[in-house]
């Protein structure tokens, strides 16, 4: 990743500033969690299911963008179930025996939470397949001729797994998990209430069209509009009395250079760089990467899915269009062809 994605305010990736703010902030019960409806209705009945069989649920896989929730919610699944859950990611077992050492310290009903599952590498995939369908676990003692393999029988314990790249996962794999959700962007009311819970935790004054503000420029995404209430409650603490009001937000978020849209100066050097250098496209990945000195895989995972979504950008076989709604938020008139 770019460095200078890293101090973007309205990335959706996790940094070290978040950690403590974010468990904080964790809703540690399903009914307190906000939005993603239909994924709480379901995973209700099936843990209700799980519990009246006196089993384990069935494995888990949340995928979708990041900071949606998908870690908190495995948290909440692990509280709702009365679960010990042990964390770890996909990058961080690299070998069989890390692996083996994990599973075999698990206890009857344990949730082992995998994050970037999509990363683990197919040696270990291979070892996980048993353990997930058998709660076994196969190890091959010795080498050659001599080699032999002995099955470790597991307790019976549940995996959840989150993904930003679903399509990454192999497929023997993916059909492991009992349980398959993806969580969505969130609406502005969710995000609103998301907001006034939070600020509540955080003692924080803020009136309600402020809260409607932060979650305008949110990009409709649960951590960013935590990081955005922290930014706005220091700006009213030292410029104002402490309460977040409607001008303090405006001016707050305008100083962090982030507009009524959530977009940042990052969002719209991308979106200025297509409509004035390559006359609104189509412009390649690599020259539009080139050209606004960010790497391939930054632009492509985390600005272009916001700028999608707001209809500011089209991906075509051709190259990367900027369309007419992006070049009037700029205040650009766009061209005949395209009105």
């Amino acid at each position: 990743m770019n460095q200078a994605d890293d101090n973007r305010i309205t990335s959706s990736q996790g940094k070290e500033e978040d950690k403590t703010f974010d468990v904080s902030l964790r809703p540690k019960k399903l009914s307190d969690y906000v939005g993603q409806k239909k994924i709480k209705e379901n995973l209700e009945i099936f843990m209700e299911a799980a519990r009246r069989r006196n089993e384990p649920i069935e494995h888990v896989l949340l995928y979708g963008p990041p900071g949606l929730g998908k870690t908190t919610l495995a948290h909440i699944i692990a509280s709702e179930t009365g679960s010990s859950i042990k964390i770890t990611s996909g990058p961080a077992i690299e070998k069989t025996g890390d692996l083996a050492a994990i599973l075999t310290n698990l206890q009857e009903g344990d949730i082992l939470f995998i994050d970037e599952i999509h990363r683990l590498n197919k040696t270990i995939e291979e070892i996980l397949y048993p353990a997930m369908e058998d709660y076994a676990l196969d190890i091959i003692i010795g080498k050659g001729p001599s080699a032999r393999t002995l099955r470790l029988e597991l307790p019976k314990f549940t995996i959840i797994g989150a993904t930003t790249k679903v399509g990454m996962l192999s497929h023997p794999l993916r059909d492991r998990f009992g349980n398959i959700y993806r969580l969505n962007f969130y609406e502005h009311e969710d995000i609103e209430k998301i907001i006034l819970r939070n600020s509540k935790i955080l003692n924080v004054t803020i009136e309600e069209t402020a809260t409607k503000e932060v979650a305008k420029r949110s990009r409709r995404t649960p951590r960013i509009a935590n990081r955005l209430l922290k930014r706005v409650r220091d700006f009213a603490e030292v410029k104002a009395d402490g309460i977040v009001t409607k001008n303090i937000c405006d001016d707050s978020l305008n100083a962090l250079e982030v507009d009524e849209l959530g977009l940042d100066e990052i969002d719209r050097r991308i979106l200025k760089t297509i409509i004035e250098k390559f006359d609104g496209g189509p412009i390649g990945l690599n020259t539009l990467a080139a050209a606004t000195f960010e790497e391939t895989d930054t632009i492509e995972e985390m600005y272009e899915p916001y700028l999608m979504q707001l209809g500011f950008l089209h991906r075509t076989p051709r190259g990367r269009i900027a369309t007419e709604d992006a070049y009037r938020h700029l205040g650009i008139d766009p061209p005949d062809t395209l009105i």
